[in-house]
């Protein structure tokens, strides 16, 4: 099922874990993303927004986000 606010939850989420806990997900390194691709993504809504990102990032379409953080992070920061 879509969820319209999917994005806007993919630019707040943070990184629970690891070495790179508390950093937006959408700044997590390629190389740390393509580690996950070839491990296996976590489950349920971490695994989504990580496996979105890195088929942003592999991709070259982090310019779509930029919007999207600057609307979606005002209230979170």
């Amino acid at each position: 099922m879509y969820d319209p606010t999917f994005m806007l939850k993919l630019v707040q989420a943070r990184m629970p874990f690891g070495r790179f806990k508390n950093r937006y997900i959408t700044e997590l390194p390629v190389s740390y993303l393509e580690w996950f691709a070839r491990k296996g993504f976590p489950k349920g809504d971490l695994g989504q927004y990580l496996s979105t990102m890195y088929e942003i990032k592999i991709n070259g379409l982090e310019s779509i986000l930029t919007p999207i953080i600057r609307s979606g992070r005002k209230n979170t920061e």
